[in-house]
């Protein structure tokens, strides 16, 4: 039997890392894997799951592909978890904004296959909504603040115009446990942990609201549209909310680590996201209203306390 073919694009990332290692578990071991990075190769990954395929990819000039499509062949299913995802970045760096969040290498690089037979899984962001009201539905407009989300903007429309067959998900923030390599950039739980154990007073926003996701939840989806896209083989165009159930402040995440470590409540500060310059303009209540998710996959995301407490259990172990 011919194995089907999976292809994570930034591989190396928070949510590639977390989602090769999810495929690597499934049971019969049905997928081929393989992975790009631009930047390193972790070898901690490669020493963990020694089975994959590493590609080097530069998504700016789609340096790179050629060798996927000669050593692996066409994938059945691309998850596109690559981007500049920092806001700041962004806003500094437009043009590296658009050239790496728009797949455009990718996309051309998939439509020169005779077979029109790949899904594209394309990770966007809560971050193209406006921010001025909460639970944010699919269909409602999309008026990004800053630049990253006219990037993921940008990104939806090139791959629903360009692709026969895709996958949009809406990922607020992404939390859970490290990476088997682990990211230089802090993750959200262990960052507040870290801050409320050293017992010092910390200024969390009570105005920003997102609904963030437990990581492993956000693989489970992937999985769940990976198998339903090969079994069923039927034109795929599906745009979904990606978010946890709860609607949340930083000063109500840093509250849910301090109530299950027993921190001290009064070290937490509330401020007003207006009193801090970020250098970037960030919408103020993004929670997304997660129906459709829920409805066309039956799949339910954990509470936020109960993926907080999972996280910080999982750390504790490691």
């Amino acid at each position: 039997m011919v194995k089907k073919r999976v292809l994570v694009v930034g591989g190396t990332g928070y949510l590639g890392q977390h989602l090769l290692q999810g495929f690597s578990e499934i049971q019969g071991d049905p997928f081929d894997l393989a992975f790009t990075y631009h930047s390193n190769l972790p070898q901690a990954l490669l020493d963990a799951l020694p089975y994959l395929l590493a590609f080097h990819v530069d998504l700016k000039t789609g340096q790179g592909f050629e060798a996927i499509s000669q050593t692996f062949g066409q994938p059945d299913v691309v998850v596109n978890c690559a981007a500049l995802s920092a806001p700041r970045a962004c806003e500094m760096d437009p043009s590296a904004a658009m050239s790496i969040n728009v797949p455009s290498s990718l996309v051309t690089w998939l439509s020169n296959f005779k077979e029109t037979s790949t899904l594209l899984i394309q990770l966007s962001t809560d971050q193209v909504y406006e921010g001025v009201k909460s639970f944010y539905k699919e269909e409602d407009e999309t008026v990004p603040v800053n630049v990253y989300g006219e990037s993921k903007v940008a990104a939806e429309k090139y791959v629903s115009e360009k692709c026969l067959n895709f996958a949009i998900l809406r990922s607020s923030i992404i939390f859970g446990p490290q990476t088997i390599s682990p990211v230089p950039k802090s993750l959200p739980i262990q960052w507040i942990d870290g801050v409320l154990s050293k017992g010092e007073k910390m200024e969390f926003f009570h105005d920003e609201f997102r609904c963030p996701v437990y990581v492993k939840d956000v693989v489970t989806i992937i999985q769940v549209l990976t198998s339903r896209w090969m079994s069923e083989a039927k034109q795929m165009q599906l745009l979904l909310n990606v978010g946890g159930p709860d609607r949340v402040s930083r000063l109500q995440m840093a509250e849910a680590v301090a109530h299950i470590r027993g921190y001290d409540i009064s070290l937490i500060k509330p401020v007003s996201a207006s009193s801090v310059d970020r250098g970037v303009k960030s919408p103020s209540d993004i929670s997304m209203n997660i129906d459709k998710l829920v409805q066309t996959l039956t799949i339910s995301p954990i509470s936020f306390i109960d993926g907080v407490r999972l996280t910080l259990t999982t750390e504790a172990k490691s």
